[in-house]
This record gives C-alpha cells, structure tokens and sequence, in this order.
C-alpha cells in the first residue's frame, strides 16, 4: 500500500499524507462519512463528490445480509453496485459484536450472529470475514476483532485481546493466499484493542505489527470511557504504531475529538455523528453546535454557516431550515446532512493545511474552543 508521510508537525504527533488505492488518492488527516448499507443516509453521491468525500466507509456485517454477498459479486463488487468511484474501507464486523451483544456468541473459532433483520443464523469466522470484504471489493479491508465495552474486567480484555491477535493472524494468512474478485489491489489493516489498560494496548500492538498490516487500526475505544482517557489511550497507542503506514481511530467522534486525536497522530476517521445529528436538526458551525429547531431561528436571514460553501449554506437561510424541520419535510434532513459533513471535510483539509503550515498546535487549541460550544441548545435537548 502506497503511504507518504508527507510532514509532521514539530509540536506535536499531527501529521499530514497521502494515502493511495487503486481506485484514487486520500490526502490525511481525513474523515470517512459512514455509508453502512451502500449509502450516506439522506445524501446522495453526487453531493458527497460536491463537498469533496474522498473515501467513503461500508459495513462488512449489514452489507453481507442485505443486499447480500452474491448481488455484490453479480455486480461486480460495491463500487459498481451504488456507482461510486473512489475509495471504500469496510469494518470487520467487530464492531457489531459490541453493538449487537445480545444477538451473538464469540468462540474461539468465530461469532455467530443472529440476524437482526429476520433472525436466521451466521457464523462469521476470520476467513469468512476477509473473503465476505473481497466479495464486496473494499479497497482498505478489516480484521476481525474482538470491540469490548467499557467497563470491562481486565482479565476478560486479556482475553480479549488474545483472541483478537488469533484472528488478526488467520485474517493476514487467509488475506496473503486470496485475490482480489475484480482485478485491483485492496489492503488490509489490524485492529489495536486493550480497552483502558495500557499493557494490553501495547501486547495488541505488539501482535499486530509483526504480521506486517498495510495499516493499523485503534479499536474499542468511545465505547463508554471518558474522553480524558480515550485521548490518553489513544497518544499512548500511536506510540507504538509504525510512523510509515495510516494509522486509524475507529468510531470517533466530535468534531474537537478529531482534533485532539490528530494531535496524537491520528490520519483516518469515521463517525456517524455529523450525519446523525444533521438528522436530528443539530448544525455544526465555526463557532459551536445550534438546534435549528430553536425559535430564535425563526425569521433569521442567514446562511448556518457564513464562510461555508456547501450547497445547503450557499442557497438557504436558517429559518428556511427550521422551518423544513418544523414541518417534518424529508429535505430537512438532506440539507442538514450534506451541511455537517462539509464541516468534517473542511476541519480535516483546514487541520491538514496547517500542519504543513507548522501551525497546527496553537491553531487547534483556539479551533476547539470554537467548536466545542453548544450554543443555542435548550437545556431540556440532548444531543446524541
């Protein structure tokens, strides 16, 4: 895999480069808007290239049931299915075993899941997981893991943590003795697990890296442990993480939550936080959250964001926005959507450019002042 570390900043662990599949570049730091089932909920593709998506992100476990390994493969793989022509990354399903507790059982062999659409049975085993990601095509693939919530007893993450490296290596074995279905490169990336504690973060590690991933992966974390300890995590974990491959933090997060991760050397991320929260009428701005909902919004002129150049911004007022999400009109959450994810692109082209710049640490401290404040939200909202 084709990975130029292109500047670090002298302050700090930031970093900037490029990452390169077949099916295009991806320039770091960068987020990855979550399309789980082949979709951005309420987007549609031709918007995502409009505010300049780069690589976009599929689940392994809801694609493999619907529409199913076979139509993918029919098709010729995700890409051609929902006519998308740049990069894909596809989890390993781990996540859903964290997720969808009560609906699985780990052995040391696999998972079986439960169908959460119709309730038939699965059994997901490493190998399964990694041919189920050639049949979808993803150009960056998962491992399988082990996601463990938090609080977890040290002894079970020990556990877990050995499971995880087991099946990192069937997956890195299975992934070294297959092809690809359609003829292009993809790559593979381990996933670091250990929950809070520090030592089995550092064995996870370890592990991994001596299988020779094209990249690696931070996994388990945002999972209920508090923010002070997932930055902690996070800085103490990338420590350890070759400086020569991407180094990704899965599931995360706020908008600040990028930031303080770039700042300990993260390059990718995924969350369904801007699209979610667009669903549910919470905007991000430059200078904090708003609920358009609110009624201060009601007559206001203004775009959400001035110095934003989204389709949304560029061509309607907040009251307008309110107004739409007031009536319950399905565009409402289109336009809300397509907003928030411009956000997260330009956070993470603005925070690229200044860590070539050199000016990313003192940039980032004023930045997520700015963004981390929750204006006009009632005190009775909650913002999920």
């Amino acid at each position: 895999m084709f990975f130029k570390l292109e500047h670090q900043d002298p302050n700090s662990k930031a970093r900037a480069g490029l990452i390169k599949v077949d099916h295009g570049y991806v320039q770091t730091p960068v987020f990855m808007p979550v399309g789980t089932q082949g979709t951005i909920k309420a987007v549609e593709h031709r918007e995502l290239y409009e505010i300049g998506t780069q690589i976009i992100l599929g689940n392994t476990y809801h694609l493999y049931l619907r529409p199913g390994t076979d139509i993918l493969y029919k098709f010729g793989g995700l890409h051609k299915f929902i006519n998308w022509q740049k990069p894909i990354l596809t989890d390993s399903g781990g996540f859903q075993i964290y997720s969808l507790s009560d609906l699985r059982k780990i052995r040391e062999e696999g998972v079986e899941f439960k169908s959460h659409i119709d309730g038939s049975m699965h059994f997901f085993t490493p190998e399964k997981v990694i041919d189920i990601q050639r049949l979808i095509g993803a150009d960056i693939m998962m491992a399988l893991d082990e996601c463990v919530g938090y609080p977890a007893d040290y002894s079970y993450v020990k556990k877990s943590v050995e499971l995880t490296s087991k099946w990192a290596k069937r997956c890195f074995n299975f992934f070294k003795n297959s092809e690809s279905y359609y003829g292009y490169n993809q790559f593979l990336f381990g996933i670091v697990q250990g929950s809070v504690f520090k030592d089995l973060r550092k064995t996870s590690a370890d592990d991994l890296i001596q299988l020779d991933f094209d990249g690696f992966a931070i996994g388990g974390l945002a999972v209920g442990e508090s923010t002070d300890e997932m930055y902690e995590i996070t800085d103490f974990t990338t420590d350890f993480l070759p400086h020569n491959k991407p180094r990704y933090l899965m599931g995360v997060g706020r908008p600040e939550n990028l930031l303080e991760a770039i700042e300990r050397g993260v390059d990718m991320f995924d969350c369904v936080m801007p699209t979610r929260n667009g669903r549910n009428a919470y905007l991000f701005t430059n200078q904090g959250i708003i609920s358009i909902r609110n009624n201060q919004f009601k007559d206001d002129p203004d775009p959400v964001e001035e110095t934003c150049d989204c389709y949304t911004c560029k061509n309607f007022s907040r009251a307008y926005l309110r107004h739409l999400f007031i009536a319950r009109e399905i565009v409402a959450l289109q336009l809300a959507s397509i907003h928030n994810l411009r956000f997260y692109l330009n956070l993470m082209s603005e925070a690229r450019q200044m860590i070539i710049e050199n000016k990313f640490t003192e940039w980032k401290k004023e930045k997520v002042l700015q963004i981390s404040n929750k204006l006009s939200i009632n005190k009775e909202e909650t913002i999920d």
